[in-house]
């Protein structure tokens, strides 16, 4: 049995972060590490699927309630334009294998990857 993601213990309250906004299935946090002035995760609160490919084939209800989330969140925290990121496999950049989706927002521009 594998240890539980940082996210599913984050929901568990077992490691301190603020939600900022949650549904039925998914929540949405403050990044540790901003990457651009808004940025926020949007997680299912299932760990069943490792990445948004993963995500898309398996539950694509979930998937559509995760990106409804997230243009909630960007409507409530910037001025509701937002970039959204899904990391897929670690030389993409992903670190925690529970899907999530980055929500980046505030001054971007095309150029711009968010930092």
């Amino acid at each position: 049995m594998t240890e539980p993601s940082i996210f599913t213990r984050i929901l568990q309250g077992e490691i301190p972060a603020e939600i900022v906004a949650e549904t039925e299935n998914a929540f949405a946090i403050r990044d540790i590490a901003p990457q651009a002035p808004v940025h926020l995760l949007v997680i299912p609160k299932t760990e069943q699927y490792r990445n948004v490919v993963e995500l898309a084939a398996g539950d694509p209800d979930l998937l559509t309630e995760i990106v409804g989330l997230a243009n909630s969140v960007a409507a409530e925290h910037a001025d509701g334009d937002f970039r959204l990121v899904f990391n897929t496999g670690a030389g993409a950049g992903q670190t925690v294998f529970h899907v999530h989706a980055h929500v980046l927002a505030g001054g971007l521009n095309e150029k711009s990857t968010g930092g």
